[in-house]
C-alpha cells in the first residue's frame, strides 16, 4: 500500500506552492528599477526589516511624501473633471512614461493654473450673482416703495391693523402716517434685499423681535434660481423690503442681515433712476454671461488635455509610491552603497526573480551586479496557490475559514466539485436550474465588459462568484432531473411510468396507492410518485437515506487527507494514533448505517434501520428477527460495536504518552532517530525543536488530546446529523415550489379572466424570483458552506497560515493613494 502512494505523481494543486526565503543585495544605482522590475512580476513577498522604525525615520520618507503630494495633485484634477462632467466623456491615451521630477512640475503647473482659473470664475461668480440679484430687489421692491398718499394710507392702515394692535403702538403709528405722508428725510426710510427662502420665515420673526414690532416687513420670491457659489447648486431665495424709522432700527436690521446670510441693495426712490440703474445691470450682466462662458471654455479645454494624461498619470505615481515604499522595507549595509532585502519567494519564480534583477543592472549601466541567495528559514513560510477565473473563487470561499498551513492539503481542489453539489442536492430542481444557468452565462459573456466597472457589493459578489453560479446551476439541472421537478411539476422524460394507480385516483384518502406493472423508470424519480399518497414518505425516505450516505463520504473523504496530509509531514503518530482509529469510529457506527442503507435499497427489506442503529447500542445480543438483513449481522454488529469502544482510548492515551516518552529521551541525551510530528514540525513552528522540547508541558498535551478525541466522538455523531440539512433544505425548497405552483398560478388559471390570470401569473413569477431564486438560492448556498467549513474541513484543515501578498504593480488599487 506504501509503495502505491510512494508512487502516485504528485498532488501539486493538492499543495501550496513551495517558498524560498531569498536575500537581495542591491546597488543603490539601481535599486529603484529593481524594484519596479519586481513590482511588475508581482513573484516575491518582501519581509520589513525597519519594523522597529517609525514611517518619518526610514530612507524614502522624502519621495514617499513627494509621490502623496502628487496624489493629492491629481485627485484634484479628478475632481474637477467630475464637477466639470468631463470625466465619463474623455478616453484616456497611452504615452511613453515620463520621469518623476518632470511629472511633478507639469503637475504643479497644471494645479496653479487650475487654481487661478476657479479663482477668477469664483469672483466672476460672485459679481454675476450679486447683479443678477441686484436686478430681481430692484424689480420685485420697486413694487413695494410708494409714491403717492393713498398708497402709503393704505399700507399704514394695514400696518395698523397687522402689527400695531396694541394701545401703546397708536401713537408710533400716527407718527409714521405723518412721516410717510410728508416725506420727510428724516422719517420712514427702508432696506431692501434678497435672502435663501428657506430663512425668511425666521427672518421676518427675528426682525419683528428686535425692533418691537416697529417696522413693516413685504416680501415676494425672486421668480429666478440662483447659483450658490460655495456649493455649486441652484438655490431659490426671496426678494424683501423692510421699513422702519430711527438710526438704532436701521443698526439693529442690518445686523440681523448680516446673520442670516442676507445681501442688502440700495434701491432709489425715483423710478427713472431704478429704469436707468436696471438697464445698466442688463448690460454688465450680459458681459459677464460673455466672460464667464469663455472662461468655461478655457477651463475645460485645460481639464480636457489633462483628463486625456490623468489615468496614466495616476497609475505612475501609484507605482512609484509602491516603489518607494517597498525600498523603505530595505536596509542599507554597513558601507551605505548597497540595499539589502529579504523577502519569500515561490521556488518556480527563482529563476524569473534572478533575471529581473539582471535585467535592472543592465539597465541601469551599474558597475557592480545584485546578489540573490537562498537563506535558511526557520519561521513558516507563506501559503500561495495558483488560481485562475475558474478556481480563484473556489479558493476564496476556503480561504474565508482561514489561510492553509504551509504545504498543507487544500480543500479547494474537491470544494470546486462539492460545493456545488451539495447545495443542488439542496436546491433540486431543473426550471430553477435553468433560470440560475441563464444568470451566470450573461455574467460570463459579459466578464471582460464588467470586470473594469465598478459595481455595487452585492454585483461585486455576484460577478466574483460567477462560475460558482455556472456549477451550482449545471448540477441543479442535473439534481432536478433526478428528483424529477421543473418549477416543482414532473415530466415524463425518459419514457412511461412504472406504476398506475389501483383507484380511480391515487390522492384520495381511501386510495389503496400505486401499483408496479412494467420495469423502472430509467432516471431519476418515477412521474407517478407526484401527488400520491405515498410521495412524502417515499421521497423524504430517499432523501433522508441520500443525505447520510452524502455526508459519511465526505467525512471520510476529510479523514483520508488528514492520512495524506500526516504523510507528507512524515508524522507518523499522527497516521497510526490518529487517522486510524478515526476511520475506525466513523466506519464502525455510520459506514455501516450507509452500507446497511444500500443493502437495503438493493434487496427491498422492509428492516427498521432505527430499530436495528439502536438495539446494536442497547441489547447487541439480541436476535435482529425481521430486521435481518444479511447472515451474520449481529456478529459483526457486536464487532464493530467494540471496535468503536476501543478506537475512543486509542485516539485520546497513546499520543500524549508516546510525546512524553520522547520527550525524557531527548532531555536525558540519548541516541534517537528524530521523530517529526504535528506538534513538533519546524515548518509549522516558528520557533526551533529544541525549544519546544524544553517547554514541553505533559498536561497540556493531554488536555489537548482529549479535547481533541472528544470533538471528534461527538463531532461524528452530530455532523451526520448534520447532513440530514440536505433533506431538510431540499424538502422545503420543492414544498415552496409546488405551493407556488398549485395555489398560485392553478389557482388563478382556474378562473375565466384575463385580468385574474395575469395577477396570478405576475405573482407567481414574483414569488418564484425573489423567494425561490434568491432567498433559497443564499440559504442552500449558506448551509453548503457550513457543511464544507464544519462538516469537512476539521477533519484535516488547520487553516492557520497566512497568505502570500507578493510586491505586485497589479494588486495595487485606488485606494492605495
Amino acid at each position: 500500500m506504501e509503495k502505491f502512494i510512494d508512487n502516485l505523481s504528485p498532488m501539486d494543486l493538492m499543495r501550496s506552492e513551495k517558498m524560498s526565503l531569498v536575500q537581495l543585495i542591491i546597488p543603490v544605482e539601481s535599486a529603484h528599477r529593481a524594484v519596479s522590475y519586481l513590482g511588475e512580476l508581482g513573484l516575491l513577498q518582501f519581509r520589513d526589516l525597519n519594523a522597529e522604525k517609525s514611517p518619518f525615520q526610514r530612507t524614502f520618507v522624502n519621495q514617499v511624501k513627494r509621490c502623496g503630494e502628487m496624489s493629492r495633485k491629481l485627485r484634484f484634477f479628478k475632481d474637477q473633471l467630475i464637477k466639470a462632467g468631463l470625466l465619463s466623456s474623455i478616453h484616456p491615451v497611452v504615452e511613453p512614461d515620463v520621469e518623476l521630477e518632470e511629472l511633478e512640475m507639469q503637475l504643479t503647473e497644471h494645479e496653479h493654473e487650475l487654481i487661478e482659473m476657479n479663482s477668477n470664475s469664483e469672483k466672476l461668480r460672485q459679481t454675476y450673482n450679486e447683479l443678477l440679484e441686484f436686478k430681481m430687489v430692484l424689480l420685485k421692491a420697486g413694487s413695494f416703495l410708494v409714491s403717492n398718499n393713498n398708497q402709503a394710507v393704505a399700507e399704514e392702515r394695514e400696518l395698523s391693523e397687522n402689527v400695531y394692535s396694541r394701545d401703546r403702538y397708536v401713537e408710533a403709528s400716527s407718527l409714521l402716517e405723518q412721516q410717510m405722508r410728508t416725506a420727510d428725510q428724516s422719517g420712514l426710510r427702508f432696506i431692501s434685499g434678497i435672502i435663501f427662502q428657506s430663512k425668511a420665515l425666521r427672518f421676518e420673526r427675528m426682525l419683528f423681535r428686535a425692533t418691537r414690532g416697529n417696522m413693516l416687513f413685504n416680501q415676494a420670491p425672486a421668480g429666478e434660481e440662483i447659483m450658490d457659489p460655495l456649493s455649486a447648486e441652484m438655490v431659490k431665495k426671496t426678494v424683501f423690503v423692510v421699513f422702519f424709522s430711527g438710526e438704532q432700527a436701521r443698526t439693529k436690521i442690518l445686523k440681523i442681515c448680516e446673520a442670516f446670510g442676507a445681501n442688502c441693495y440700495p434701491v432709489p426712490d425715483d423710478f427713472s433712476k431704478q429704469r436707468q440703474i436696471t438697464r445698466e445691470i442688463l448690460s454688465r450682466l450680459s458681459e459677464l454671461e460673455t466672460t464667464l462662458d469663455a472662461g468655461i471654455r478655457h477651463q475645460n479645454k485645460a481639464l480636457t488635455s489633462i483628463g486625456y494624461h490623468l489615468t496614466q498619470w495616476m497609475s505612475m505615481v501609484r507605482r512609484e509610491k509602491a516603489v518607494y515604499d517597498t525600498l523603505n522595507m530595505l536596509n542599507f549595509d554597513v558601507t551605505k552603497k548597497c540595499l539589502v532585502g529579504e523577502g519569500w519567494c515561490p521556488v518556480f519564480a527563482k529563476a524569473k526573480v534572478q533575471e529581473a534583477l539582471q535585467r535592472a543592472t543592465f539597465d541601469s549601466n551599474s558597475q557592480v551586479g545584485s546578489i540573490f541567495h537562498v537563506m535558511d528559514a526557520v519561521e513558516s513560510p507563506p501559503t500561495y496557490f495558483r488560481t485562475n477565473h475558474f478556481t480563484n473563487a473556489y479558493q476564496e470561499i476556503v480561504d474565508a475559514y482561514g489561510i492553509a498551513r504551509y504545504q498543507e492539503a487544500n480543500p479547494a481542489v474537491y470544494t470546486v466539485v462539492t460545493f456545488p453539489f451539495l447545495f443542488a442536492v439542496m436546491f433540486g430542481d431543473w426550471g430553477h436550474g435553468i433560470c440560475l444557468l441563464l444568470g451566470a452565462l450573461v455574467l460570463i459573456a459579459r466578464e471582460s465588459r464588467l470586470s473594469t466597472q465598478k459595481l455595487g457589493s452585492f454585483m461585486e459578489m455576484l460577478f466574483g462568484g460567477r462560475y460558482v453560479l455556472l456549477l451550482m446551476s449545471l448540477f441543479s439541472i442535473y439534481c432536478g432531473l433526478i428528483y424529477n421537478e421543473f418549477f416543482s411539476v414532473p415530466f415524463h422524460i425518459f419514457g412511461g411510468s412504472a406504476y398506475k394507480c389501483r383507484d380511480a385516483t391515487c390522492s384520495d384518502a381511501h386510495s389503496a396507492g400505486l401499483i408496479k406493472f412494467r420495469d423502472p423508470y430509467p432516471f431519476g424519480v418515477d412521474p407517478s410518485w407526484r401527488g400520491s399518497r405515498s410521495e412524502l414518505p417515499f421521497l423524504n425516505s430517499l432523501k433522508m437515506k441520500m443525505s447520510i450516505l452524502l455526508g459519511v463520504a465526505q467525512m471520510n473523504l476529510g479523514i483520508i487527507l488528514s492520512y495524506f496530509n500526516a504523510r507528507f509531514f512524515h508524522s507518523s503518530l499522527d497516521i497510526r494514533y490518529q487517522f486510524v482509529p478515526q476511520m475506525i469510529f466513523l466506519n464502525s457506527l455510520f459506514g455501516y448505517l450507509s452500507l446497511l442503507i444500500i443493502i437495503k435499497w438493493c434487496t427491498g427489506s422492509q428492516a427498521d434501520l432505527y430499530h436495528v442503529m439502536i438495539y446494536m447500542f442497547l441489547s447487541p445480543t439480541d436476535d435482529l428477527g425481521e430486521n435481518e438483513l444479511f447472515w451474520g449481522q449481529r456478529p459483526l454488529q457486536i464487532v464493530l460495536l467494540l471496535l468503536a469502544l476501543v478506537a475512543v482510548p486509542w485516539m485520546l492515551f497513546p499520543k500524549p504518552f508516546i510525546l512524553k516518552k520522547l520527550h525524557s529521551e531527548r532531555f536525558q541525551g540519548r541516541n534517537y532517530g528524530m521523530l517529526v510530528s504535528s506538534e513538533f514540525d519546524p515548518d509549522v513552528e516558528p520557533d526551533s525543536a529544541r525549544e519546544h522540547h524544553e517547554e514541553f508541558n505533559f498536561s497540556e498535551v493531554f488536555v489537548h488530546q482529549m479535547i481533541h478525541s472528544i470533538e471528534f466522538v461527538l463531532g461524528a455523531v452530530s455532523n451526520t446529523a448534520s447532513y440530514l440539512r440536505l433533506w431538510a433544505l431540499s424538502l422545503a425548497h420543492s414544498e415552496l415550489s409546488t405551493v407556488f405552483y398549485e395555489k398560485v398560478l392553478l389557482l388563478a388559471w382556474g378562473y375565466d379572466n384575463v385580468v385574474i390570470r395575469l395577477i396570478g401569473l405576475a405573482v407567481f413569477a414574483f414569488a418564484t424570483a425573489f423567494i425561490l431564486l434568491m432567498m433559497e438560492t443564499l440559504s442552500a448556498f449558506l448551509h453548503a458552506l457550513r457543511l464544507h467549513w464544519v462538516e469537512f474541513q476539521n477533519k484535516f484543515y488547520h487553516g492557520d497560515g497566512y497568505k502570500f501578498k507578493p510586491f505586485s504593480f497589479a494588486l495595487i488599487t485606488e485606494d492605495d493613494d
